[in-house]
């Protein structure tokens, strides 16, 4: 089986510890180049040091080089502003982006909850760690029930939240608050990230709190448990801290939701854990890891309608 060939661009923590999943974790894709701008850059020594082609130019250095023609897949793992100039180049060399920057062009996407739809887009984005962690839980109330509102709590340690993390907080909580209405199915969704300074460094943790109506607790607490074996199977480290809890809101204690009025059925408050695999970065960065994983998982995807061609 000849494997689709893809490039990693960028040579930081997020790029080194994809690199290090496709390495360690081989299925339908080949990793032949890794971009960086920085010649002495870790990412990029620790290509060189497993074989694999590197350039410190950027996407220009990218183009120039041989394997550029045989490329299928590329993964941006920069910045927003950069990855439009990215997408653009490599968009018109028909070769399919997977964007982990907040860029947005194209579709978010989470694996298990709507990546068949998107497999003949040149662009996919991964909307952000939180949304990645949480999506699918809203996604899964969304499976069985109508949800009038779903808000999500990511706390991720202050050690694994980088200057560019810290830069784009508002940028954070707009995109995943529309991942979780575009995506999980939410008429109003609100997304909300914590930094925590705990030493030794936490774990990533979430919480999703969703009203809806529609669906029994058996029938809701069944979708979450199916989607978190769905999401396990990319991210080993992704489980529930304690089983579903609900709470029925009715007409003698209604809600009342901006917005949308008052509401009664059922609150359900899931809690994850997020626990890193530990490949490149530490296991505490749960919420990286998750970043990457999905990216891999995406790509894989991508790579098998590629090869069905």
């Amino acid at each position: 089986m000849t494997k689709v060939k893809a490039a990693i661009i960028g040579s930081g923590n997020i790029g080194t510890d994809l690199m290090m999943k496709m390495i360690k974790y081989p299925q339908n894709m080949e990793l032949a180049v890794v971009v960086g701008i920085d010649p002495d850059s870790e990412g990029l020594a620790m290509a060189r040091e497993r074989g694999i082609a590197t350039t410190h130019e950027g996407i220009d250095g990218l183009k120039a080089m041989d394997c550029y023609k045989d490329i299928g897949i590329a993964f941006d793992a920069t910045s927003a502003y950069a990855h439009k100039l990215h997408d653009e180049a490599l968009r018109a060399d028909g070769i399919q982006v997977v964007d982990l920057t907040p860029a947005a062009i194209g579709p978010f996407t989470i694996p298990p909850v709507n990546m068949t739809e998107h497999l003949d887009q040149p662009n996919v984005n991964m909307v952000t760690c939180g949304g990645q962690a949480t999506i699918p839980i809203v996604a899964a109330v969304s499976q069985v029930a109508n949800v009038h509102y779903a808000e999500i709590v990511a706390s991720v340690s202050s050690r694994s939240a980088g200057p560019g993390t810290r830069a784009n907080i508002d940028e954070f909580t707009r995109t995943t608050k529309r991942g979780i209405e575009q995506v999980g199915g939410a008429t109003r969704g609100k997304a909300i990230i914590i930094l925590n300074p705990a030493e030794p460094p936490m774990i990533m943790r979430d919480t999703i709190f969703t009203l809806s109506e529609g669906a029994n607790e058996d029938e809701i607490r069944a979708s979450v448990e199916a989607m978190v074996e769905k999401v396990q199977s990319y991210v080993p480290g992704y489980r529930l801290k304690q089983e579903v809890q609900f709470e029925r809101v009715g007409d003698n204690n209604p809600l009342k939701i901006p917005g949308q009025g008052e509401f009664t059925g059922i609150k359900t408050s899931v809690f994850l854990e997020v626990e890193g695999a530990g490949d490149y970065l530490p296991p505490y960065s749960g919420n990286l890891d998750i970043m990457t994983a999905a990216a891999k998982a995406t790509g894989e995807l991508l790579a098998e309608k590629r090869m069905a061609a």
